[in-house]
């Protein structure tokens, strides 16, 4: 069984049999990195080209590391340096790069659902490194894969997801990603975040695993600072109500946020 869309757009779009695909397949090809001679002809003869419209250090050097031990012709573009900043289109671009017929294009991009559209204008294959505060696929594939290595199964897994939900695009695709895998998750932030979150996952209460998340920008700082005692004070909170249930029938509404 192969993915079904030739496409890696968003969690949403995959099945949980294509993300135990995946899951599967980088097990096995983890042993790699261990190599003295860090190469295998999976990609022989491809061409990957690693399209970033934002600053990026560990996703672009992860595709690019990736490509070569794959044996993959990997090209990196930075639109600093490329037709963008004389006002080339997203389209003008995807169409310059198919004229020279990559396999794959792996893009990131400061607004929400450009992989998509280059997806529609492109035949190869687009692979979305983060689009916006929309979605973030691979990485929230990275997260599985990196808790499967730690716990027996994923099923049942209680998470908590702590800090700026409502800004990250990790966050989103990690929610996607651990509920299409059975797994049961608290979000969890400043009483403010939550407020805003709320609606996009209601959790059950109790947590046996933490994932933190930076915060976006200088103004999300300036928000959170002044609530950081009251953070603290959830956090004890959380702790409590993970090994005394019958707490969340009336902390929660007292103090006035979710959980």
């Amino acid at each position: 069984m192969g993915l079904k869309s030739k496409d890696l757009l968003g969690i949403r779009e995959l099945s949980v049999e294509e993300i135990r695909l995946v899951l599967d397949t980088a097990a096995s090809m983890k042993e790699i990195a261990s190599r003295d001679i860090k190469k295998v002809p999976a990609l022989r003869g491809k061409t990957v080209i690693n399209l970033f419209y934002e600053p990026s250090t560990r996703t672009r050097t992860s595709f690019e590391i990736a490509g070569k031990w794959l044996s993959a012709d990997v090209i990196n573009i930075s639109t600093s340096a490329s037709s963008v900043v004389k006002g080339e289109s997203l389209k003008d671009t995807g169409l310059t790069l198919q004229a020279m017929h990559p396999d794959v294009v792996v893009i990131r991009h400061a607004v929400p659902g450009a992989p998509h559209l280059l997806a529609r204008w492109l035949k190869a294959s687009i692979i979305n490194a983060g689009d916006g505060a929309h979605e973030h696929p691979t990485q929230a594939l990275l997260d599985l894969f990196t808790i499967r290595e730690r716990r027996p199964t994923l099923d049942g897994l209680r998470v908590a997801i702590v800090g700026d939900i409502l800004h990250s695009r990790v966050a989103r695709s990690n929610i996607f990603a651990m509920q299409k895998m059975g797994m049961h998750i608290v979000h969890f932030g400043a009483m403010m975040i939550i407020n805003l979150c709320y609606g996009l996952i209601t959790p059950p209460v109790g947590t046996s695993l933490f994932v933190g998340l930076r915060i976006s920008g200088l103004s999300m700082n300036k928000i959170i600072r002044p609530l950081l005692p009251l953070l603290a004070i959830e956090i004890v909170i959380l702790v409590a109500v993970t090994y005394w249930p019958p707490l969340s029938m009336w902390l929660p509404r007292m103090f006035g946020f979710v959980m």
